[in-house]
């Protein structure tokens, strides 16, 4: 039986600032930073971190338990601990469970989804793929075909929404829009229930996106720029219009008592 040799231990911690537990997350963001250490290198033990770094043992200890909550590395019993690639789910719980709390979140949310799609669209229109075409046409059939469901329509629209950041091959766009998904997903189901049935907007819903498809299959960056950010601009009109009148706001209102009640 072969032995292949151990990853490497990471032995300095030098310029690791600050005190305590910071100076743990300080240490292996800023070598993570510079590729010092990467997935799988397995870290000095607890006992000489924390005398490099100047803290206690089991300031080290909690500072680690906390990286392995989050995914940054694994604690494994009679090997230490093994750095690792987080799961981007963990945050977008934590981006979630950090940003719920403020007031009028969702208008935010979309002013940061509005940059990220336009800059991903663009670049959707040189890198996407057959596959990646493919799939946003599925997303427009799905979205004509939940037209009448704000549950499926909001799905779908996020589905369409989601395949085009994906098409754009950015993994740094791709996360950051995983991180917003839960609440993307409420701002898409809180949009649908004030638009509610108002038969106009269904059909812009389906011939809008539809444009935008048509656009990235063109491969014309300044045309799918332009129809996106019509789709927003126009989508808000919609909204803001169909606010006013008092069904909408109903609807509105019920949903968010339900999600209070669940919560």
């Amino acid at each position: 039986m072969t032995t292949r040799n151990p990853k490497p231990r990471i032995t300095r911690a030098a310029g690791a600032e600050g005190t305590g537990f910071e100076k743990v997350f300080a240490f292996l963001r800023d070598r993570l930073l510079e590729g010092s250490i990467r997935s799988g290198d397995r870290l000095i033990p607890e006992r000489e971190l924390a005398l490099q770094m100047g803290v206690s043992r089991p300031i080290v200890r909690e500072a680690l338990r906390a990286l392995s909550m989050m995914g940054v590395v694994e604690i494994r019993e009679r090997v230490g601990t093994v750095v690792r690639k987080p799961d981007i789910s963990v945050l977008g719980d934590f981006f979630a469970f950090s940003m719920a709390q403020q007031a009028d979140i969702v208008d935010d949310v979309m002013q940061a989804r509005i940059a990220i799609e336009v800059q991903a669209v663009r670049l959707a229109c040189r890198h996407a793929t057959t596959s990646d075409l493919e799939r946003i046409a599925a997303a427009v059939d799905h979205i004509e075909a939940t037209v009448n469901d704000s549950d499926e329509g909001s799905r779908a629209d996020y589905e369409f929404h989601a395949a085009l950041v994906r098409a754009s091959r950015s993994e740094t766009l791709m996360q950051l829009y995983a991180a917003m998904s839960t609440l993307l997903m409420r701002s898409h189901h809180e949009r649908r229930d004030v638009v509610g049935g108002d038969p106009a907007i269904k059909q812009y819903l389906v011939e809008d996106h539809a444009r935008i498809f048509q656009a990235l299959v063109s491969r014309d960056e300044e045309c799918a720029d332009q129809v996106l950010r019509k789709h927003f601009v126009i989508g808000d009109e919609y909204r803001r219009k169909a606010a006013t009148q008092p069904a909408a706001r109903a609807r509105l209102a019920e949903r968010t008592d339900l999600g209070q009640a669940t919560e």
